[in-house]
């Protein structure tokens, strides 16, 4: 705040620490609170003696906790994947995904007969990176559980800007427990620009928490593990965190602890710049709790695997996701994307000198300051002239012959010929890793064990640089043309920091950089539904799944179904 001139004063915190430790709750009895909450009646299930009886939705967040019999949450799609982690076989696993969709469509959408849903087709938004195992489970659900009379799978990029009516964009996804970002030309989604990163709205709400409870705030007994103090979380998250630094200053709120079969408690409180901290966690994404989102990953569900080849897995890879995980681990940076290293012929093809409009540290194509640099070619030498090089230092060269100096022991017999045929020893074994060796199997294991977090708007100029691919009027274009939605975002002036950013990152193009929301003023949470509804209505959509279809080949219809390659 003080780099953008703006008055902080020096108390505040002290302020804000002082009236919370000081303040205490007013009691409101039931008959007099208007605004009451109408908890779920556990009496109105559809068999109460049953245990498969449930709640789903805004329903099951309503139930009280001290309910008898108690009832448990169960989350079957968890980081936009499936939970593995808090369940003991895939069979339940599967169910709760089934029956969720099942009391969706009877409740939401008022289909109450299994016979009418044989009229209906379905239009199923899966993930930019995707796994094939669960696209399979769920072209398999709805071919004989639900026993629609087609389906056809769009992948959330795609949707969102039919949705929005874009033809090229950059579309930034940002959920409840992930982001997504990927670019968008005619219709199709650039394979290597897809990054999908573990983080969202419901981290920037329990990071606001711990830092109010931080500044002594007042209802210090809040357990996001409670039903309707989640609830009451996510409403504070909502109306005061901002993104705007004008409005960060010593603010007096209010809220109302509304808990089941208890009078209501009003309390204030005062907050000072946790209201913009925990939002701009997004452009350092440390400060979030991310010890257990990885926790489980592959328990029930193996990974896919090639059809002729058991050993190298099938799910889709993105260079733009590859990038995101070397810059978390480092070590994955040489690792190969398929599991092998081509080798290098002795005589190299000469290519030409590609631009890199991406590099952060030129700065522009001249430099920092504008200055021309210099050529990457070396100056000719004179004819007739030649300048003595030395012998290249290896490692373990015998006395007589290359490295006569070196401590190191001499050749023996068996060791690899180096230069002028001299024996070089071999090095212990495990002291160097060849990546070619690596199995992609392993790597693929390596790399599931990384969280992939980076900063938002580094990882968006990762995506946009990947699906240009050294094109300068593609990457203009990406760049300034760059859709936010999802429910994540919703948070005031999320746009504008986001743009900011991406100019402080590229200020040679800081012209061209244009972060907008959805167009035609939709709610950022139902574009992607709302581009699914379109996509339906196409005439020429040649990838409906039909249950005959389904019938004679199974699985493998998705190869030649769907609009990317499968």
């Amino acid at each position: 705040m003080r780099a953008n001139k703006r008055k902080v004063l020096p108390n505040s915190k002290e302020l804000v620490l002082n009236y919370n430790r000081r303040t205490e709750p007013e009691i409101i009895q039931t008959h007099n609170d208007p605004l009451q909450i109408d908890w779920t009646d556990i009496n109105n299930l559809d068999d109460p003696k049953s245990s498969a009886s449930c709640f789903i939705g805004q329903q099951a967040q309503r139930v009280p906790d001290d309910s008898q019999p108690k009832f448990k949450l169960w989350w079957p799609i968890q980081h936009g994947v499936l939970n593995e982690d808090e369940y003991l076989n895939a069979e339940h696993l599967f169910d709760d995904f089934e029956t969720l969709l099942d009391k969706a469509i009877r409740q939401e959408l008022g289909l109450t007969k299994n016979s009418t849903w044989r009229q209906y087709s379905c239009v199923f938004v899966i993930p930019d990176l995707y796994d094939k195992k669960y696209v399979e489970q769920v072209l398999r659900s709805c071919m004989t559980w639900f026993e629609f009379n087609r389906i056809c799978f769009i992948q959330e990029s795609m949707a969102a800007t039919f949705g929005a009516g874009y033809t090229q964009a950059c579309v930034v996804d940002v959920g409840a427990q992930k982001t997504s970002i990927a670019c968008v030309e005619d219709g199709l989604c650039v394979e290597d620009s897809r990054i999908n990163l573990k983080y969202g709205g419901y981290d920037v709400t329990e990071t606001f928490v711990k830092m109010l409870l931080y500044d002594n705030f007042p209802y210090q007994d809040i357990n996001l593990r409670r039903r309707h103090d989640f609830l009451l979380a996510e409403e504070l998250k909502m109306k005061h965190c901002t993104m705007s630094q004008a409005d960060i200053s010593v603010q007096l709120y209010q809220f109302h602890l509304r808990a089941p079969n208890q009078p209501t408690h009003k309390y204030q409180f005062k907050t000072y710049d946790e209201v913009i901290l925990a939002p701009m966690g997004f452009y350092d994404p440390s400060i979030f709790d991310n010890s257990t989102k990885l926790r489980g990953r592959r328990k029930l569900i193996e990974r896919s695997y090639n059809a002729y080849d058991a050993d190298i897995p099938d799910d889709p890879t993105s260079a733009a996701q590859f990038g995101i995980l070397a810059l978390v681990k480092p070590s994955l940076n040489a690792a190969p994307a398929n599991g092998f290293t081509p080798s290098q012929n002795d005589v190299s093809t000469p290519v030409k000198e590609k631009p890199q409009p991406f590099d952060f540290l030129k700065r522009g194509e001249n430099g920092i300051n504008g200055t021309p640099l210099g050529s990457n070619a070396p100056s000719p030498a004179p004819e007739g002239v030649s300048t003595p090089v030395p012998a290249p230092f290896v490692f373990g060269g015998s006395k007589d012959g290359v490295n006569g100096g070196s401590p190191a022991p001499p050749g023996r017999n068996g060791g690899t010929p180096g230069p002028n045929g001299t024996m070089l020893a071999q090095p212990p074994v495990g002291m160097f890793v060849d990546t070619s060796a690596r199995s992609a199997k392993a790597i693929a294991i390596e790399r599931d064990g990384v969280l992939p977090t980076a900063p938002l708007d580094l990882a968006i100029l990762t995506s946009i640089y990947n699906a240009a691919k050294g094109d300068d009027k593609k990457l203009r274009d990406y760049l300034g043309s760059i859709m936010v939605i999802g429910g994540g975002s919703k948070t005031p002036q999320f746009t504008v920091v986001l743009e900011e950013k991406l100019k402080a990152r590229r200020p040679d193009l800081f012209d061209r950089i244009l972060v907008s929301r959805s167009a035609r003023d939709m709610d950022e949470q139902v574009v992607t539904w709302k581009g699914a509804s379109v996509f339906a209505k196409l005439p020429a959509n040649d990838s409906w799944v039909t249950p005959f279809e389904f019938e004679r080949l199974g699985a493998r219809v998705l190869h030649h179904k769907v609009l990317w390659s499968w």
